[in-house]
């Protein structure tokens, strides 16, 4: 088969390793010549980048890894000057580095020969960059609802494992759901025994109550948590003591935390309303808002070349999995989750 005008057209082959303060680049010629220099990582050297580029008066094919957010902003420039961008997988890197040096230890003269090896044979991906393309503030989004949920979970498990431990150990079996803030609230209120029981049983009641909980009277569970600080084997310490200062601003970290993130999956809901593939994926059993946010912040816009053969290669390799797994343990895959065992596994039908 003959190659097309567009297949033989000369073109220049640029290849960036990206870093923190310079990135490497690598480029060869039409005539095969190599040049390798560095750009630094602000505006004047990525001027002078893209001024040597287009001096060249040739079309310009630059490929770079991801590395961090490093390099979106050289990626946004260089796409604002016109030039045609490519997106290496750090998998496909890892490996070919592998391959052609015999070694896995990162080098940036090697990566950059890599990349460019990569880009030549044509295994990169076209970037789309999320400002262009109108899904930056989805990942700004969801990036930072992350943020805040995994600092949510730190501070619930200093909560539940450290603080109620040493000091009222019984409280623990009162906490059921992650979202309950109205129980970060009452600890708030009163984070120990000793400054539970020094109001009487009916002004207790009553004090937490003003801490919220919803429409449901809590008189009777209250009521009873009010016996367990009575009965707590806890340390005695008292609510004037440092532990219990230190003890209160985790707890109003934790409620700050809780209130930031509700926020966010209020703003994920106004920014996406009516968007129809939120609406789609939301049909899907066990996705719920945040989780169409975070699968169109991270895929971007699915309908863009090369993300259908990835999704056949993500669905066969999930395959793959569970038929290893029914054959290594001798069962047979169970559709529904209402036939799942207690354990979570998936029984067999063996009698």
């Amino acid at each position: 088969m003959t190659q097309s005008i567009v297949d033989i057209q000369p073109k220049v082959w640029v290849a960036i390793d990206i870093s923190k303060e310079r990135h490497d680049v690598l480029l060869e010629l039409p005539d095969g010549r190599r040049k390798g220099f560095r750009i630094s990582n602000h505006k004047a050297g990525f001027d002078r980048f893209a001024a040597y580029l287009s001096g060249l008066e040739l079309p310009c094919h630059i490929a770079f890894e991801a590395t961090g957010d490093y390099h979106r902003i050289l990626a946004n420039f260089l796409h604002t000057k016109g030039f045609k961008l490519h997106l290496v997988s750090s998998i496909a890197t890892a490996r070919t580095r592998e391959a052609l040096y015999n070694t896995w230890d990162k080098n940036d003269a090697k990566d950059a020969q890599v990349i460019l090896h990569l880009l030549k044979t044509g295994a990169t991906q076209i970037y789309h960059d999320p400002l262009v393309n109108n899904y930056n503030d989805l990942q700004e989004i969801a990036n930072t609802y992350q943020q805040v949920s995994l600092r949510k979970t730190k501070l619930l498990h200093s909560i539940l494992n450290h603080y109620l431990p040493l000091y009222f150990p019984e409280a623990q079996r009162y906490y059921h759901n992650s979202r309950a803030q109205w129980f970060g609230n009452l600890l708030l209120l009163a984070p120990c025994p000793a400054a539970i029981l020094k109001y009487a049983k009916e002004d207790f009641i009553l004090q937490a109550r003003e801490t919220g909980g919803g429409k449901r009277d809590k008189s009777r569970w209250l009521s009873d948590y009010y016996e367990t600080a009575r009965n707590s084997v806890g340390l005695p310490v008292e609510e004037d003591t440092a532990a219990m200062a230190m003890f209160r601003p985790v707890l109003m970290e934790y409620l700050d935390c809780c209130k930031l993130r509700s926020q966010i999956e209020e703003l994920a809901s106004q920014k996406l309303a009516g968007h129809p593939d939120y609406l789609h994926l939301q049909t899907i059993p066990g996705i719920v808002p945040i989780l169409a946010l975070l699968i169109l912040a991270e895929g971007g816009d699915l309908r863009r070349p090369d993300r259908k053969r990835k999704a056949y290669t993500a669905v066969a390799a999930k395959v793959a999995r569970v038929a290893y797994g029914l054959i290594k343990t001798g069962t047979d895959y169970c559709r529904f989750i209402e036939a799942m065992e207690p354990s979570g596994r998936i029984p067999s039908h063996e009698p």
